[in-house]
């Protein structure tokens, strides 16, 4: 079986399991990820938004836009990257994600993960941060990589963040332009 058939499988799972059965009523459809299964770097967010729900895919709204600007920036397009959600159904209204939500989710993401291998799991928000790293706060760590369980993580404010304070533009984009030297270091320690 080949990764993307493998994260497949993962999808089939939460629907045979009926994950979240009140949130999957409200939503259009599962929203697992988006990219390149072999990828060197997945992104997580928190949850899909509108647009997500209605096109299936991750990041496609005002913040995922941002998000395809600063891969850019980087040299990278989605293509090249992974990105997914801990939480796979759209929140009603889009509310914030429930730490019961979260938790139910959580064994399905850390399942994307051990398929996909990534060398760098970026977090997107406070809210996939703290999923893997509940001690800290993303106002202290932003652009910090971190690493947990054998895994090199990089805690960014939410691309949304940057839509709503035009300060927080640029601190994402600083962030994000450390990115490439992680990758590097990273590699030069296998």
């Amino acid at each position: 079986m080949n990764k993307q058939q493998e994260l497949d499988k993962i999808a089939k799972n939460i629907k045979d399991q009926n994950i979240c059965a009140d949130l999957a009523k409200t939503a259009t459809q599962l929203v697992m990820g988006d990219g390149n299964p072999d990828a060197d770097i997945v992104f997580i967010g928190e949850a899909p938004g509108k647009n997500e729900d209605i096109e299936g895919k991750p990041f496609v709204g005002a913040a995922g836009k941002f998000l395809n600007e600063m891969l850019e920036t980087i040299g990278l397009k989605r293509e090249d990257v992974y990105i997914t959600n801990i939480v796979k159904y759209r929140p009603p209204e889009n509310r914030d994600p429930s730490d019961e939500e979260k938790e139910v989710f959580l064994p399905f993401l850390d399942e994307q993960l051990t398929v996909i291998q990534p060398k760098l799991v970026v977090t997107l928000g406070r809210h996939s941060m703290n999923a893997f790293l509940p001690e800290l706060k993303i106002s202290q760590v932003h652009g910090q990589p971190k690493r947990f369980r054998g895994q090199v993580y990089l805690p960014l404010y939410h691309p949304a963040a940057a839509l709503y304070n035009g300060g927080m533009r640029q601190t994402l984009l600083d962030d994000f332009a450390k990115i490439p030297k992680i990758l590097n270091k990273i590699q030069e320690k296998k």
